[in-house]
């Protein structure tokens, strides 16, 4: 079938697996240009391996430090008749990139939240890689089912304590207009601290631990956004915000827990980008885009890839990592400086839908939004017939 892109709101509802894979060429292609981890894991496990950050990591492991990848994702697979989603096509493409190299990559399709895919998961483990010695959590879902009560959370996007009003851009409707939020209900915040906490995290590494699969010295971390005074009523002070402070606590928690192992366990704060869960909240498509436009032109953006590089190399693996006040790995102070933040605020503070494609970079944003599905990416022909079952 010739493939195009079908867009409904902040989704693309197919994806195409020839430019999945040059999307993961041109990943794996960048962590080989780079200098190679002298210091690095080798036995990785990466939930929530499939796409964005998850996937960078994955690659950073094995193309720069040569690690054997588990990795455990929840996509959907193609038939003859409708394309998978992109997360099935970047892990294939992973597959054959990888053992093109004599790389070990296995893959379990799940969900990570349940205990099955965790004892499908330790069971893997002990089978071909024996123990782990870095476990990278990277889940972003809207729901979460609770293992031992069977009840289903869900996650809400809004402010706490007050309501709240600013800027947005809708996407469809390429409009920029105010959106105002009501606060959440205590019962509301409490679920998204149940799907985007830590809750979870802890329940990986008590299982991971008790199976014996957790290598001496181990590390584990989790990733989150924090941002700055722009974004925190929706995604600091907000319901988001709570559940990301959730993590914060969960790996205070593990490092208590799990010293017989000289376990380490990291929050890492990335910057901002384009990915199908930022696409979802309201302000991020604007304050992506107008970011966009000032990074490039400081010099300082970074795709999913760069920045992983940069915590594996600069924060991971070094011996005396840059950590805040409250333990986390920082790699997101290209974005979130006070210099940076200053020129974004102005540019906010002019934006409006007569002086938003001059202000902000929605090419850049719209671009990378096209590029998570595989479209868009040069050297792909998407009027070609293509066959869209790619198998693992």
């Amino acid at each position: 079938m010739v493939i195009q892109p079908r867009i409904r709101g902040f989704i693309c509802t197919n994806a195409h697996p020839v430019g999945c894979a040059e999307n993961v060429r041109q990943q794996i292609a960048y962590v080989k240009q780079q200098p190679p981890m002298n210091i690095g894991p080798k036995r990785v496990l990466v939930i929530g391996c499939s796409t964005g950050y998850g996937l960078a990591s994955r690659i950073v492991a094995a193309f720069s430090s040569g690690a054997k990848t588990l990795g455990v994702c929840f996509e959907k697979e193609p038939s003859d008749r409708k394309t998978g989603t992109a997360g099935w096509y970047n892990t294939a493409a992973f597959h054959q990139f990888a053992e093109a190299e004599g790389l070990y990559a296995q893959t379990l399709n799940g969900d990570a939240f349940s205990d099955e895919i965790k004892a499908e998961t330790i069971a893997k483990i002990k089978a071909d890689l024996g123990q782990v010695d870095l476990v990278v959590y990277s889940l972003a879902s809207p729901k979460r089912k609770d293992p031992e009560t069977g009840e289903v959370f869900s996650s809400t996007l809004k402010p706490v304590g007050k309501p709240y009003t600013t800027k947005t851009y809708d996407t469809d409707k390429d409009l920029v207009h105010d959106i105002s939020l009501e606060p959440a209900t205590q019962e509301e915040i409490d679920h998204t601290v149940k799907v985007m906490g830590g809750e979870d995290w802890e329940r990986w590494i008590a299982q991971l631990d008790a199976a014996g699969v957790l290598a001496d010295g181990c590390q584990t971390t989790a990733y989150t956004y924090i941002g700055k005074k722009l974004t925190w009523p929706i995604y600091g002070h907000a319901t988001i915000g709570q559940a990301k402070e959730d993590l914060d606590r969960a790996a205070h928690q593990l490092r208590v827990n799990y010293k017989h192992l000289h376990l380490k366990a990291w929050v890492s704060s990335l910057k901002a980008l384009v990915t199908q869960a930022s696409s979802a909240i309201p302000v991020m498509p604007l304050y992506i885009s107008l970011i966009y436009k000032v990074m490039k032109e400081e010099g300082t953006h970074e795709g999913c890839i760069e920045q992983i590089y940069r915590l594996f190399t600069e924060g991971l693996y070094v011996e005396a990592p840059q950590i805040d006040e409250s333990n986390r790995l920082r790699m997101d102070g290209w974005e979130t400086n006070d210099k940076t933040q200053a020129k974004i605020e102005q540019l906010w503070d002019q934006v409006n839908q007569q002086t938003f494609h001059q202000l902000a970079d929605y090419q850049g944003y719209h671009a990378d939004f096209l590029r998570l599905f595989g479209f868009g990416i040069d050297g792909v022909d998407y009027d070609a017939d293509v066959n869209p079952v790619v198998n693992w």
